[in-house]
């Protein structure tokens, strides 16, 4: 199958489209195996974050790329809280065909003009953004307890930058590892009816799986999972050495990480899916 573009899965999605992040080359394989099985479409994200530990966009790239390509579904592969215009000119020269440009640390006028010029930039190669309207803070700004976005300027945002898709604060924080995140429902159904661009809800490892299908069900359309994925990968691999501690193969204890992410991406998948008739 040919690499899916994220604006067709987000449009053709039913109910919620699952984006994951991608660390290593097992991530991305564990998220398509898991995608196949559940028979849905997927977006692989390489966070800034990612490419700092790797130390360049274009290994991760190109692997997350060739594992999209030879899927069984429809898989995009997504640049994710970008904060430098020259990784996502990058990004998009390497073939990537959606980027998340992150303004948020910036004052807001100076994170409109920022985002609608990479906007531009980016429709005019074919390339769909994401964007936050944040609270100075960066990557957390946005997300951190307590934030909350206005559906009315949510909506003057995405006019004056003509983006694709909006993530919006409604009660998530990144890196949790606990299931507790309460999330403003009525919040994301008003989100819904003033902007006109799907709803991107980022941090949604830390919300319960019943919350998730109701942030669904009232309106988000991406939901970015990263930590959750990481906990799965980590427990397995630890208790792979606990059961095996004369293991010496990366092979054996990083499969079961592997392992356990592709059945974390086909569960969540289905609580994503929408609702049996």
């Amino acid at each position: 199958m040919t690499l899916a573009r994220i604006g067709d899965i987000v449009r053709d999605a039913p109910a919620g489209v699952g984006a994951f992040n991608v660390i290593l080359l097992e991530h991305a394989e564990a998220i398509v195996t898991g995608a196949e099985a559940a028979g849905c479409p997927v977006v692989l994200q390489i966070s800034e974050n990612a490419i700092r530990y790797h130390g360049a966009l274009a290994p991760v790239a190109a692997a997350s790329l060739a594992v999209a390509g030879a899927a069984a579904v429809p898989v995009a592969v997504h640049l994710d809280h970008a904060t430098d215009r020259a990784l996502v000119e990058e990004a998009v020269a390497l073939g990537l065909g959606s980027v998340m440009f992150d303004a948020s640390a910036l004052d807001d006028e100076a994170n409109v003009a920022a985002t609608a010029d990479v906007a531009a930039w980016c429709h005019e190669r074919g390339v769909w953004v994401e964007a936050e309207l944040g609270e100075v803070g960066g990557k957390d700004g946005v997300h951190a307890p307590g934030a909350r976005t206005k559906p009315r300027e949510a909506a003057d945002y995405v006019a004056r930058t003509g983006v694709d898709a909006l993530a919006v604060a409604v009660g998530t924080s990144h890196a949790m590892t606990t299931k507790d995140a309460v999330l403003d429902l009525d919040l994301i159904a008003e989100l819904r009816a003033a902007v006109p661009v799907p709803l991107v809800l980022h941090g949604s490892s830390g919300v319960p799986d019943h919350t998730l299908r109701a942030a669904v069900r009232h309106g988000m359309k991406k939901i970015n999972i990263a930590t959750h994925l990481n906990k799965a990968f980590t427990e397995a691999v630890r208790g792979h050495l606990d059961a095996h501690p004369t293991a010496v193969d990366a092979r054996a204890y990083v499969r079961a990480g592997r392992d356990a992410v592709a059945r974390e991406v086909t569960h969540l998948l289905g609580v994503l899916g929408p609702v049996p008739g």
